[in-house]
């Protein structure tokens, strides 16, 4: 019979411990946005061809500078 309260506190004991780790990440916001992470994956083509347009711009105007320099 001893050990069934012990078996019982013990639970009790984890069961707290895990409500109150739940309690923390709630606070900190670990579970405030559960949805764009999977939506986030299928936008991915999008983002990297903007990036790609980015750094062909930045080349662009690096190459636009330096022709206006040697047309000094």
């Amino acid at each position: 019979m001893d050990i069934l309260y012990l078996m019982i506190v013990c639970s009790v004991s984890l069961a707290v411990i895990f409500l109150i780790i739940f309690i923390i990440g709630a606070k900190n916001g670990q579970f405030e946005d559960d949805e764009s992470p999977a939506v986030r994956m299928l936008f991915d083509s999008e983002i990297q061809k903007e990036e790609k347009e980015k750094q062909h711009q930045q080349q662009d105007d690096g190459n636009l500078k330096e022709e206006n320099i040697d047309k000094l």
